[in-house]
């Protein structure tokens, strides 16, 4: 859906899920002011059995001039009503009744969607979203900037304090907004009450640990989402803990955050793992959080379980069953068991390339941000970038690039989820690979050995024994036939593209 769709309609509502938080009304009010900008009159509303009272909201509200009006007895019947961070239907906002219904949001489906709605899941923030709905109309929020500090705060608070961003499209935004930093330290410094110190000191107190996985869990009473985020920073700094759970349970939501400080664990891939079916998580390595929903979660419940008992249960046995879940690998110490391996040939495969001088001059330090992750590097004269088949970018020196691949002398065009793009650290400047990739083809040929995976694993590769690769069942592991300890994964949707058998 883009926002220009939706200008059809002249008697407009926008609203955010009852009890807001930064992000939705960073969201809401970015959508009232595209409506704006177009010569279009929209109401911002939330409604529900409260009104916000939170200190850092309410400096929000009232420092950003956000438009947001509480409406619990709202009963007109609008042309269209747009709901923002969150689903028309689902339990955590209340039913507003309109011709037309739209949705933006980046939680994960749990009803169903309009015609009219983006949702973009693997999103930190809704803010997100509307800040590249709006660039996409070819609008900038750049001289707005109380909208531009909303955005920012609206990301800042769904990502525990930016620690769990993950989306380079969030980290676009992130680098890219201006924002009053003033205001951001002030709505910060307001962001706990007295309750919620009481709040953190009785989870802290109640933790529950796990001896064996060095792992702890702790339960809050609901409270702010950065609160969460707070307090597993604090438990990670304890003698004998590697990982930690910190969440809260209500009737619409289990928000938790998740921390590891060991490279065995992956602090992204546990919170993915503990949503997976019921909700959505991720972050970087070291943080990260997430939310279950529990319209996902009832068909887990069993007789007599209510949500809270139900959450207990399934984290801890979600927990207990990751650790549990996977076998460690270190390539450099290892070989493959030969029995089930087969000998394939890689098959020739257009690929992109792009050179990185023409891009920015020798000597610049760059920023490649891709999905998954920002890679720094310095431009060097011989120095290229590969764009593999799903978009991943990495650095290959040009004798290696002669010698693996051949140039097509053609543009190199394929469509990405999220482009790759090069960011000069220095200047700041900003541009897209894909519009100086050129084309090449692999030569094929080489060959490995290889077999599908049965069951979960973690490899550390022979070149980096630091971060590991995770291969799920139906994936393969493979080693060069002419270097047993040159262990990967490949994953399966890709592997009968990439290789044949021999």
């Amino acid at each position: 859906m883009r926002l220009s769709e939706l200008l059809k309609y002249n008697d407009i509502v926008i609203q955010c899920h009852d009890n807001p938080d930064a992000d939705a009304l960073a969201s809401g009010y970015a959508l009232w002011w595209y409506f704006k900008q177009m010569g279009k009159t929209a109401h911002f509303i939330y409604r529900g059995r409260n009104e916000v009272h939170k200190s850092n909201l309410r400096i929000m509200m009232d420092r950003l001039d956000i438009p947001v009006t509480y409406a619990p007895d709202y009963m007109m019947v609008p042309e269209l009503l747009v709901t923002v961070d969150c689903q028309y239907g689902q339990k955590n906002v209340t039913r507003t009744e309109a011709e037309t219904v739209a949705v933006i949001d980046h939680h994960q489906v749990t009803a169903e969607l309009p015609e009219l709605s983006e949702v973009r899941s693997g999103m930190g923030s809704c803010a997100t979203i509307l800040w590249d709905m709006i660039r996409e109309e070819g609008l900038s929020v750049d001289d707005d900037r109380n909208l531009s500090t909303a955005l920012y705060y609206g990301l800042f608070t769904d990502t525990n304090r930016l620690s769990e961003v993950s989306h380079p499209l969030d980290r676009d935004m992130r680098d890219h907004l201006v924002v009053n930093r003033s205001v951001i330290t002030e709505m910060s410094n307001s962001n706990i009450s007295l309750d919620e110190l009481t709040i953190t000191g009785h989870a802290i107190t109640g933790y529950e640990y796990h001896e064996e996985h060095r792992y702890v869990i702790l339960r809050t009473e609901p409270c702010d989402p950065n609160i969460l985020g707070v307090i597993s920073d604090f438990v990670m700094e304890t003698e004998g803990i590697d990982a930690s759970l910190a969440y809260y349970v209500s009737p619409f939501e289990v928000k938790m955050s998740v921390r590891s400080c060991v490279k065995e664990v992956h602090a992204d891939e546990l919170a993915a793992y503990l949503a997976d079916g019921l909700g959505g998580g991720g972050g970087h390595i070291l943080k990260a959080g997430g939310t279950l929903r529990p319209e996902r979660m009832e068909e887990y419940a069993l007789p007599g379980e209510d949500i809270f008992a139900l959450a207990d249960r399934l984290l801890m046995e979600r927990m207990e069953s990751y650790f549990n879940l996977y076998e460690v690998m270190h390539a450099k110490d290892t070989t493959l068991s030969p029995e089930g391996l087969v000998l394939y040939e890689k098959q020739p495969q257009e690929l992109g390339c792009a050179k990185l001088t023409d891009l920015f001059p020798v000597g610049n330090q760059v920023s490649i941000r891709t999905l998954e992750g920002d890679v720094d590097v310095i431009v060097k004269d011989d120095l290229y970038m590969m764009i593999g088949l799903e978009g991943e970018v990495y650095p290959i020196h040009e004798e290696k690039l002669n010698k693996s691949y051949t140039r097509t002398g053609k543009p190199y065009s394929r469509v990405f989820d999220y482009d790759p793009s090069l960011t000069n650290v220095l200047t700041k400047e900003r541009k897209n690979v894909m519009e100086y990739a050129m084309g090449v083809i692999s030569s094929g040929g080489s060959r490995i050995l290889a077999k599908p995976l049965d069951h979960y694993v973690k490899l550390f590769t022979a070149w980096d024994e630091e971060k590991y690769y995770s291969g799920n069942p139906g994936d393969y592991i493979a080693c060069r036939e002419d270097d047993a300890h040159d262990i990967y994964i490949i994953r399966g949707r890709l592997f009968d593209q990439l290789y044949k058998p021999v």
